[in-house]
């Protein structure tokens, strides 16, 4: 199982691949949101910070999580590029150079 912050830390450097290896296309792609839906379970740790964790499960092994409850959660995120130092993000193109005529 991975933990769901890993899955979308993967997905962010996904991403931002597809970002980097488009440089230099005429062909741009607008990225819109990115609907992820996956079952988690969902374990508490014990101790004075208890904390409750989700974890990524595959399809067929929720019988394996007995212990932990299991459920499908759906996240819709909207990927933005910030510059560095923070500020206003920007919507993402899936490419390289502006091209003339795009905002």
């Amino acid at each position: 199982m991975i933990e769901l912050a890993d899955m979308i830390r993967e997905l962010r450097e996904q991403l931002t691949t597809a970002l980097t290896d488009g440089d230099g296309r005429m062909l741009r792609f607008e990225l819109g949101p990115v609907e992820i839906e996956a079952s988690v379970a969902v374990t508490r740790e014990g101790g004075g910070d208890a904390k409750v964790r989700l974890w990524v499960v595959d399809a067929g092994a929720n019988g394996k999580y007995g212990h932990a409850e299991t459920q499908r959660v759906t996240l819709t995120l909207t990927p933005k590029v910030v510059p560095p130092g923070g500020g206003a993000g920007r919507t993402a193109l899936i490419t390289g150079d502006e091209v003339d005529g795009e905002v």
